[in-house]
């Protein structure tokens, strides 16, 4: 028998960054100046790098469309459990902001660091339920 437990893998869940590339996120005639592609390559090989600290996913339409590109910064299961939130990043067009993002990750997400100050500025409104 063996000495430790297994633990659900949803028990154990990292910081996760939710890509929105729906419509308007991701979207080249909306933003011609942002390389969508390379941004999300960028926050997939950065996870993949981090020794399991975060996750990436998109998702197809997240809503904040006029704020686009949406990126939502979900706690990990820990820092959920103590009550950490989901933080919604508009605007994640550059490398600045998506330095802000990896870092914040990086370091734990929601709950568990600081968001820098320029990123907190970037945080919108979930959109409403049922939207």
């Amino acid at each position: 028998m063996s000495s430790y437990s297994i633990r659900p893998f949803a028990a154990r869940r990292p910081c996760t960054l939710v890509v929105c590339r729906g419509c308007c996120c991701g979207n080249a005639r909306k933003h011609p100046g942002t390389d969508h592609d390379a941004q999300l390559r960028r926050l997939r090989e950065s996870a993949a790098a981090s020794d399991g600290r975060f996750e990436v996913r998109t998702s197809d339409c997240l809503g904040p469309c006029g704020q686009a590109n949406v990126v939502v910064v979900q706690p990990s299961t820990e820092a959920r459990r103590r009550g950490a939130r989901a933080a919604w990043v508009g605007w994640a067009l550059d490398d600045d902001a998506t330095d802000d993002i990896l870092a914040w990750a990086e370091a734990g997400g929601p709950g568990v660091a600081e968001p820098s100050t320029t990123l907190a500025l970037q945080f919108v409104a979930p959109p409403e339920p049922g939207r």
